[in-house]
């Protein structure tokens, strides 16, 4: 058996059924050996969108995904979509080729050195340098990237590697590595003083970060939540672990979050924060969180508890265990009047938008959409002001919201969205984006069409980049300075080009209609909003 089939052979006992990736010389082995396997090889246009269609697949799944990629320039356009993925504790298992072990560090033709240059965005790279080594070094490379706090691995393969006769092909059963034992099970002494605390606290909070939905601890944290009468507030990785209108879910924290989540996580005297950094988009203040109240922090990485503020307790373990170790004790504790408190905080102080009536609002276009979209739906946002009205105004029911918050990486919704619906074809997904975000993976529409991928675009069109505008606009005084995209593609002309199905709102005028025209159709579809250039997120 050649190297490359055993890489294949790797694949198939790890259930992969999806390969996004870009062939090179240098990778031509591997994918030449795919060809006799059921795995499904997917070309994306351009190799960061790998990583980002490996993503999509991997969080509506539940899998890792999987790409794979040349060496030299299609090893380094990756690995933006690697950091992407490793700031969103994403699992992924990236392939790179290699050029003839021989030649390493003679700078010859598209080498790079790949496993340095993402040492910083990967959970742990491997350079295979023997051909036996293939079996262990896959099974290694899913675990790892599947355990303890997920994320990418990075394993570059060199083309006589590939090439190379593996003596005897064993897939290893089990996985022995003496330097990675991550915790799942939270510490028993640390679980009942957080029974204890909350049996004292009149006023407790819980902030919900991605790590929730990573563990698929949502049932567990939901109805610890209903049984205790806890609210629940998210970060923007940690939107969906509660439905929207859920009683108890009081919305995003962060400076673009709803004021009263983040009144009611600084006015907690107990805050439970779970599966979520104390990072700045979501604790612009870290300090702040700690005044007056007890900080539980629970995360499965322990990198991770008191890097950004030191916790009263932490609490080290995969949340879905810990939440079902808790509801094992007896905990009596009553919160009726924190709740009406926070309801009356919900009533009082939602943003009100004054939207400008010759465009389309897309505040109230999300909602509109989210509320004709299917229950299980999956909806993907990309990065800049759509996020923000996307965090805002989707309703989550029994779905999915899917974005980039660690890295804010743009160009994001369209790939991810593609390997959100080759993970499940049977979901309605829909992609909303901006026309600079847009434009940074607008490639994939071919993608989409040679697939048969059918998902649903939707571009938020103000001609700027709106966010970068917006910031400019209060720290510049409207001093405006590379923002304008002028010059953009007229987008009907490019979904005609992609045989695509195009529409175009031009205002709120029969919205519900085109909503619902758009949702039904069983194509992709590319619909233009034409939003306020001046518009802000708040």
């Amino acid at each position: 058996m050649l190297g490359a089939d055993a890489m294949v052979k790797c694949l198939e006992e790890e259930g992969v059924e999806y390969v996004f990736g870009y062939p090179g010389v240098a990778i031509c082995p591997f994918y030449n050996s795919i060809l006799e396997s059921d795995i499904q090889t997917i070309l994306i246009r351009t190799e960061q969108n790998a990583a980002h269609a490996a993503s999509g697949l991997a969080r509506v799944s539940g899998k890792v995904g999987v790409c794979a990629v040349t060496s030299g320039p299609g090893a380094t356009n990756l690995i933006t979509g690697i950091a992407t993925a490793f700031a969103d504790s994403i699992p992924l298992v990236c392939i790179t080729g290699q050029v003839n072990s021989e030649l390493l560090g003679s700078d010859v033709f598209q080498e790079a050195d790949i496993t340095g240059a993402v040492e910083s965005f990967v959970k742990y790279s491997y350079l295979i340098k023997d051909v036996n080594e293939i079996p262990r070094v896959f099974k290694e490379a899913f675990h790892v990237a599947s355990t303890g706090r997920k994320g990418p691995v990075l394993i570059d393969v060199p083309i006589d590697i590939q090439n190379g006769t593996i003596a005897k092909f064993k897939y290893p059963e089990e996985v022995c590595m003496r330097t990675y034992k991550p915790t799942v099970k939270g510490n028993a002494v640390q679980i009942r003083k957080v029974v204890k605390e909350l049996e004292k606290s009149k006023r407790p909070i819980i902030c919900a970060g991605g790590g929730v939905l990573l563990s698929g601890a949502e049932g567990e944290l939901r109805a610890f939540a209903e049984k205790y009468s806890i609210p629940v507030v998210s970060t923007m990785m940690g939107i969906g672990v509660m439905p929207t209108r859920h009683s108890m879910y009081y919305g995003m924290v962060g400076n673009n979050g709803k004021p009263y989540a983040n009144r009611a996580m600084n006015e907690s005297d107990l805050l439970i924060m779970v599966g979520a950094r104390v990072a700045d988009r979501a604790v612009n203040q870290p300090d702040l969180i700690t005044e007056n109240k007890v900080l539980v922090h629970i995360d499965v990485d322990p990198a991770e508890i008191g890097k950004n503020v030191g916790p009263a307790i932490p609490l080290v373990g995969d949340a879905r265990h810990i939440f079902e170790d808790i509801a094992k004790e007896e905990i009596a504790c009553h919160h009726e009047e924190w709740i009406e408190t926070l309801n009356g905080y919900r009533d009082s102080m939602e943003p009100v938008r004054k939207p400008n009536p010759a465009y389309v609002d897309p505040a109230e276009l999300i909602r509109l959409l989210s509320d004709q979209m299917e229950e299980d739906a999956v909806y993907v946002a990309d990065v800049g002001q759509n996020q923000i009205w996307s965090c805002g105004y989707h309703i989550v029911k029994k779905g999915r919201f899917l974005t980039t918050g660690g890295m804010g990486t743009m160009g994001y919704s369209i790939p991810a969205a593609m390997g959100a619906k080759l993970a499940d074809r049977s979901k309605q997904v829909v992609a909303v984006c901006g026309d600079g975000s847009f434009q940074m993976s607008m490639m994939e529409l071919a993608t989409m069409r040679q697939f048969h991928v059918p998902v649903k675009i939707i571009v938020l069109k103000n001609n700027y980049l709106g966010m970068v505008r917006e910031y400019q606009h209060y720290t510049y005084k409207d001093h405006y300075s590379v923002v304008d995209l002028s010059g953009s593609p007229d987008l009907e002309k490019l979904a005609a080009a992609y045989d695509m199905k195009f529409m175009r709102q031009k205002d709120m005028s029969g919205v519900q209609d085109t909503v619902r025209e758009f949702l039904a159709a069983d194509e992709s579809v590319l619909l233009e909003c034409l939003i306020d250039p001046m518009d802000l997120v708040k």
